[in-house]
This record gives C-alpha cells, structure tokens and sequence, in this order.
C-alpha cells in the first residue's frame, strides 16, 4: 500500500510540474512573439534602441526572427527545450546590452531564469543529455 501511495504521489508532483511548465511556456512564448513582432515591425522604439546599440538594424530583424522561433518552439513538444535554450541565450545578451547601455537588466534576467528553468524541466527533450 505504501508503494502505490508513493507512486500516486509522485505522479501527482510529475502532473503540476508539467502544469507549471505548460503555464510558463505558453506565457513566455505570447510575451516573445510580441517582442519579436515589434522588431520585425519596426516599431520606432526598437528602431532606436538598436540604433543605440550600434550593430545596425540588421541585429534587430535577427534578434526578432530568434524570438519567433524560439516562441514558436516552445509551443511544439519536441522543440521545447530547444526553444527555451535559444530564448534563454537571447536573453543573456539582452542582459549584457542593457548592463552596457546603463538600463535596468532585470526584466531581461528574470527572462533568462524563467527560460532557464523551461530547459531544466524540458531537459529530457534536448537532443544532448543536460545532466540527471
């Protein structure tokens, strides 16, 4: 009896866990297809924050088209971690541009914890074992 009540347990741990990673993905996705749209757009705020950057526009239509996709990914089961580990790399930069340019990095590292704890909790999808 103890076994089977051990078992119901752990499955019970395993169905919110997958509820609470469903509830980010879907969250992060929604927020990262709109970032990617407004640089793909070119929406006068993003044309001049990469302006301020100084890579040239070309940087803002790639980082756009990198949000989409790893948004996307994140939606389709076998892509997520992928997705998640693209958005996260993402977000490490946008973190270092924003520590250069003297903004506030917060949103941007709390992006980079919540893609991060997708991938960890997606890890058994990536294409390379991420530890056990």
């Amino acid at each position: 009896m103890s076994a089977s009540l051990t078992n119901t347990t752990q499955s019970s741990k395993a169905t919110a866990w997958n509820i609470i990673l469903w509830v980010l993905q879907v969250l992060v996705a929604a927020l990262f297809l709109f970032a990617g749209v407004t640089k793909l757009i070119g929406v006068a705020d993003m044309v001049a924050l990469f302006d301020a950057i100084g890579f040239g526009q070309w940087f803002m239509y790639l980082t756009g088209a990198l949000e989409i996709i790893g948004a996307v990914a994140l939606l389709i089961p076998r892509f997520i971690a992928l997705g998640a580990l693209l958005l996260a790399g993402v977000m490490v930069g946008a973190v270092i541009t924003n520590l250069a340019l003297g903004e506030n990095p917060l949103p941007a590292v709390v992006l980079v914890i919540i893609t991060a704890i997708i991938t960890w909790g997606r890890r058994d999808r990536l294409p390379v074992p991420l530890g056990r």
